[in-house]
């Protein structure tokens, strides 16, 4: 449950322009410091203090696109939103180091839009549609 005056403080923080844009996309007034921009131009934020934010739900992710999805958050993204390393990657120096150069570029999962894959099928039918044969009349 969000409480009132951290509601109103909040809001007071980040002013009333951020504070409908969060309302808009994630339902709730944050303020925290910025730790990094992807290179999609998602924004990503920690507030470490107790009295803001309720523990495990201090970091998050404003979306460049309105369309939020999960898969538009790169894998190095993902894991220091979810705690699975505790340095984000634009300073875990592991992190920064690990990509190879073999490695394929990042892009987000597209079922359901028009960039989604689409099989088809080479193989020839196995019912065919009866066709009638037309003779000429004579």
């Amino acid at each position: 449950m969000v409480s009132f005056i951290r509601y109103v403080r909040n809001v007071r923080r980040i002013g009333i322009k951020q504070w409908w844009h969060q309302m808009q996309n994630i339902g709730d007034a944050k303020a925290g410091a910025l730790v990094g921009i992807d290179q999609f131009g998602n924004k990503y934020y920690e507030n470490l203090n107790p009295d803001d934010e309720i523990p495990g739900r201090h970091r998050w992710v404003d979306f460049a696109q309105h369309y939020n999805n999960a898969t538009q958050v790169p894998a190095e993204w993902h894991s220091w939103l979810q705690h699975i390393r505790l340095l984000p990657p634009t300073e875990d120096k592991v992190m920064q180091n690990l990509s190879p150069h073999w490695k394929a570029p990042w892009v987000e999962n597209l079922t359901g839009t028009r960039g989604a894959y689409r099989p088809y099928n080479t193989a020839a039918p196995k019912i065919n549609a009866w066709e009638p044969k037309v003779t000429a009349r004579v």
